[in-house]
């Protein structure tokens, strides 16, 4: 029982509210020296499970990069850029990100979306695009948040199986080929894209609305 330490401190830990990342570390140390491991092997076997998921680790590292760009006016320029194009709608917007979020993806291309896309660029140009119309209240500023994290879902999720090896695509063709129907993962893909297509078609709708849905809104409060 006593090799479940780790469990234990993780757990108090957690519940304390102490260092997420020290508690971790702590349960490992105690975890190893319980189970009658040394220092050392004990930080060998850390170091390797940290070289071996690296590039997980890529994705923690992206975002205080993005928080960092946040507070030096990264949003701010953003918002200046829209400021001086007199055609863009928050709903043009959302449509561009779309189209280059799908096409993206059909490539396999991951942007981690929405804390590196849509929070410190796609929303805030948006809110600046829907300024122009008036003043804007809370409840339409999240409104428009919500509609910018729509487009960074409809693009990956409807893209995505455009690629010959998405995972979901792979996981259809490994259960089809057990079952004794084998497939091909360019067809599969391709039958993808027209549903994409139909996706996009519906986002102009929904966007187009939005837009109306501002200028109306907008000033009011």
């Amino acid at each position: 029982m006593i090799k479940l330490i780790g469990i234990v401190i993780v757990v108090a830990g957690l519940a304390f509210r102490f260092n997420t990342l020290l508690v971790i570390l702590l349960a490992a140390f105690a975890t190893g020296l319980a189970g009658d491991m040394g220092i050392v092997q004990i930080l060998e076997t850390i170091g390797n499970a940290f070289t071996s998921s690296r590039y997980m680790s890529l994705y923690i590292l992206v975002l205080p990069v993005f928080g960092l760009l946040e507070r030096y006016g990264l949003r701010e320029k953003a918002e200046d850029i829209v400021r001086g194009l007199k055609a863009a709608t928050a709903g043009r917007i959302f449509l561009l990100y779309m189209a280059f979020r799908q096409i993206t993806a059909i490539f396999g291309l991951h942007l981690n979306g929405h804390p590196t896309m849509i929070r410190p660029i796609v929303a805030p140009m948006a809110e600046a695009a829907a300024a122009k119309n008036g003043k804007l209240s809370p409840r339409l500023i999240d409104y428009i948040k919500g509609m910018a994290a729509s487009s960074e879902n409809y693009g990956n999720f409807y893209g995505q199986l455009g690629f010959i090896a998405a995972s979901g695509l792979l996981l259809i063709k490994g259960v089809m080929d057990q079952a004794g129907y084998p497939v091909d993962l360019i067809t599969m893909a391709g039958y993808a894209l027209p549903t994409a297509g139909a996706a996009y078609l519906v986002a102009i709708v929904r966007y187009h609305l939005m837009d109306a849905r501002i200028k109306r809104e907008a000033g009011k409060e």
